[in-house]
């Protein structure tokens, strides 16, 4: 890290999210795969009943700092499931932060889980989902590993507004060292009215929260300029592009369901 202990903490300082503001400043900047893990995990727990003792699954984990958060503040048990990530490198990170009793590294495919139907009590993933959950079955595969009454929460990045016809040209166009932001995946993201009615198709679950977040691209925006002045990131910096936008599209957007 070519920064301070201090600017680590000044660059991470938001008022918005008590609890993330625990956790070392280092391990979190670190951390860095997309937007700032613990804030949309913090901001996905307001409408998730989390008890300790539960069995939560971490659906597309990254670097198991959501899932070491969950633990810690919730008590839960959490299986942090990643495709990307190794399990042995996650068991390492879980062994350093004392919570090798509480989180089990897994690395699966989503569409291969290795779990018993209705294991989980609570499942959650954290930009992630949209990336495999966008097909038209794949909730109702997915749900099987929760059990009656437990819920589903996800937080993907998406759009303030749908996108017809053509992409914006801020959004491909590109700003300072990188290449254009938009590629074909990102015709994943889509905004919460769009997600609400993707689940609101299957007759397993009942949405209970569909949102964008307040200020979320702000949020995205500050992480990522501070994993930038870190010497974090492992891809250029997007933060030209969401000065650019200014949440016209881009967003974070929060889903959370319970099962039937």
């Amino acid at each position: 890290m070519k920064i301070s202990k201090k600017r680590m903490k000044e660059l991470l300082k938001n008022d918005n999210f008590p609890q993330s503001a625990k956790y070392d400043p280092e391990w979190v900047l670190k951390g860095w795969m997309g937007p700032n893990v613990l804030w949309l995990a913090e901001w996905l727990c307001e409408k998730m009943e989390l008890k300790p003792g539960m069995r939560v699954l971490d659906m597309g984990c990254g670097k198991a700092l959501s899932s070491i958060f969950l633990a810690k503040e919730y008590g839960v048990q959490v299986w942090a499931n990643d495709l990307w990530i190794s399990a042995a490198e996650n068991w390492q990170r879980i062994k350093e932060a004392g919570m090798e009793n509480q989180v089990y590294p897994i690395h699966a495919e989503a569409h291969d889980l290795p779990y018993a139907d209705g294991f989980f009590d609570a499942i959650v993933s954290l930009d992630s989902y949209q990336y495999y959950g966008t097909d038209d079955l794949y909730l109702d595969y997915f749900q099987k590993f929760l059990r009656p009454g437990g819920q589903i929460g996800i937080v993907v990045a998406g759009l303030a507004r749908e996108i017809k016809g053509k992409v914006p040209e801020h959004l491909t166009r590109p700003h300072h060292d990188r290449d254009s932001f938009w590629v074909d995946e990102c015709w994943c993201f889509h905004t919460a009215d769009w997600w609400r009615n993707h689940w609101d198709h299957n007759s397993t679950v009942e949405v209970e929260v569909a949102d964008v977040m307040p200020d979320g691209w702000k949020h995205w925006l500050q992480y990522e300029q501070a994993c930038d002045e870190a010497g974090t990131l492992i891809f250029p910096s997007e933060a030209g592009l969401l000065r650019v936008d200014a949440g016209r599209y881009l967003a974070l957007i929060r889903m959370v369901a319970r099962k039937k």
